[in-house]
């Protein structure tokens, strides 16, 4: 049996819960669903906005969806706290909606993660605010 793995491995240090983040804005902002997946247990929780996301089939299909209708995606994540096994971020992103109509979502996630590296638990907790063209800061 193959055990999938993730690094870095928990129990996090300063320098590696960074590494974590940086390769999770990565990542998302290669807006691979199924890379992005990866990154996940295959029966990781997420709660997104009010939305509930149950496993990696679903990861894959919400992120699929996300970003059809979220056009120029672009995601800045930044290490807020981290201990043993958890890390919280604030990020902040900008998209354009079918509209044309530009936005910067700002939030917060805390991430929980097996022994493996791979997230087992993502909450996230975002905002929208429509912005001006010129307002873009990503």
């Amino acid at each position: 049996m193959i055990i999938e793995k993730k690094y870095p491995l928990p129990p996090f240090t300063e320098a590696t819960a960074e590494e974590k983040v940086q390769l999770a804005e990565d990542a998302w902002n290669s807006q691979d669903p199924e890379k992005v997946s990866r990154a996940y247990t295959v029966d990781t929780e997420w709660r997104n906005r009010s939305q509930f996301v149950n496993g990696r089939e679903e990861v894959v299909a919400f992120l699929t969806d996300k970003w059809q209708k979220e056009k120029n995606y672009k995601l800045r994540k930044e290490l807020w706290a981290f201990s043993d096994n958890r890390i919280a971020v604030r990020f902040e992103y900008e998209y354009q909606n079918a509209q044309g109509q530009w936005f910067r979502a700002y939030g917060n996630e805390n991430w929980e993660f097996n022994a493996h590296g791979l997230m087992q638990k993502r909450y996230a907790s975002i905002n929208d605010l429509p912005i001006a063209a010129n307002e873009r800061r990503l």
